[in-house]
């Protein structure tokens, strides 16, 4: 198509450079006063115009064309891109069936709160174990060495204070049943 419309352009030159000869020509033979030939001269430069215009059409409608063929090409490629991206997407769903998926999200789920389950017991069951009379005694002795720098005397303060048992549970008192129990469900979490 590119080449056509430079064929036809410069068609279209070379009428034009005639064109200008002609009109020179047609001007010469007027001034010798020969209208015969002058009037002959005339149809020869509306013919040539005329052929001008046709071939300036001829090339406006090959520009045309041209312009049509580069659009259908990129709505050819568009429609081989949609083909693929229709092709994956029917992949992709039929490899992922929604209940499937749901069922593996609520799999998930249920795991995940067995196992934050057990890491809080874990985790408590550990705090429990470290945290023996050692840490109480080395606790209770940082207390008192930070009131003794601020000059509160804590041990005049719990002379004073009643002696005996406070009313509660001790560990002799928990029924061996209870025990048994804790065990069965820290078994059932591991």
């Amino acid at each position: 198509m590119t080449q056509a419309t430079r064929g036809i352009e410069k068609e279209i030159g070379s009428l034009q450079s005639e064109e200008k000869k002609l009109v020179l020509e047609i001007k010469r033979t007027a001034k010798t006063g020969n209208e015969g030939a002058t009037k002959i001269l005339a149809r020869q430069l509306i013919r040539l115009r005329q052929q001008i215009a046709n071939l300036q059409g001829s090339r406006a409608q090959m520009r045309g064309i041209a312009t049509h063929t580069q659009a259908m090409h990129a709505h050819t490629s568009v429609a081989a891109g949609m083909q693929g991206a229709t092709k994956a997407m029917a992949a992709m769903s039929k490899n992922m069936d929604p209940a499937k998926q749901a069922k593996v999200m609520r799999e998930f789920q249920k795991q995940s709160a067995q196992m934050d389950m057990t890491t809080e017991m874990m985790s408590d069951a550990i705090d429990d174990a470290l945290d023996n009379d050692e840490a109480e005694d080395e606790t209770e002795d940082l207390t008192n060495q930070v009131l003794d720098e601020i000059g509160i005397d804590i041990a005049s303060q719990l002379s004073s204070a009643p002696k005996g048992k406070i009313g509660g549970k001790n560990a002799e008192d928990v029924g061996s049943s209870e025990i048994d129990e804790l065990e069965k469900r820290l078994a059932a979490l591991r």
